[in-house]
């Protein structure tokens, strides 16, 4: 009877620790030092970034247990890198001869300055755009984003959630970029003739492709979320991989 006890709750702690994987998986390597350290001036004067905080963070993660958590380490602190360096961009406070260099001031925005397709513009990290996003991260996320999407840039976690949503989904014939990042999308003959392979440049085309890829030379855009990226890679101590930019490649059809 012993012995059954002890398989039961060996079972059961196995059990804790596999539903806990995907979020110590992602804190192992984002810790809370390491996420005050990458977005140290979020909460400066003329930022609103103080919004964004590590247990916000956490948490959404925890919804979407492959984040930050698939293939080997390096796998894993390259999509981290990725993730914080795309998000950085979106969200940027920085300008050329700013303290830390522009690359320091990432989540320095909750919403877009510039509205984009008001009520739907946007807020975030990913700074989710458009009716028909706010309908789909809704659904997913069970919340009514096209009844309140100021929900978006008032509930932390629910910034986050949006942000990670849009990480993981592929849509229409976007892959998501969480499976470009980690190596689990190939691509096929209609993406090699466009150009699209993986790399973080490709997650550029995913988020932006239509303003900022295909131009020939990397774009102002396409630069800066490269420089966050080699920042963030650099303090993770990972390698940044190739086919960084998306100068070369055929931007996707527009959405909607």
């Amino acid at each position: 009877m012993r012995n059954q006890v002890f398989a039961v709750l060996a079972l059961a702690g196995a059990a804790l620790l596999a539903a806990a994987g995907g979020a110590s998986g992602q804190q192992s390597i984002i810790t809370r030092q390491v996420f005050e350290s990458m977005l140290s001036h979020r909460g400066d004067s003329g930022c609103q970034g103080a919004f964004y905080t590590y247990d916000a963070f956490t948490q959404a993660a925890a919804r979407f247990p492959a984040f930050g958590t698939t293939g080997d380490d390096r796998t894993r602190r390259r999509e981290l890198a990725a993730f914080f360096g795309q998000t950085s961009h979106e969200t940027t406070g920085g300008w050329s001869t700013a303290p830390g260099g522009p690359f320091a001031w990432g989540y320095c925005r909750v919403e877009e300055q510039s509205q984009t397709d008001p009520p739907y513009y946007g807020r975030g990290p990913i700074q989710l755009t458009h009716k028909y996003n706010y309908e789909q991260a809704g659904r997913a996320l069970n919340l009514d984003l096209v009844g309140n999407p100021d929900l978006v840039s008032r509930n932390p976690v629910v910034a986050f959630e949006t942000a990670l949503w849009f990480w993981m989904t592929p849509q229409a014939a976007k892959p998501s970029c969480h499976d470009v990042i980690t190596g689990r999308w190939a691509p096929g003959a209609d993406d090699r003739r466009a150009g699209r392979l993986p790399g973080y440049g490709l997650l550029t085309n995913i988020i932006n492709g239509g303003l900022e890829c295909g131009k020939g030379q990397p774009t102002d855009g396409d630069n800066d979320r490269v420089g966050f990226y080699r920042r963030y890679c650099k303090m993770l101590g990972v390698a940044e991989g190739g086919n960084l930019s998306c100068e070369n490649q055929t931007p996707y059809a527009p959405a909607g």
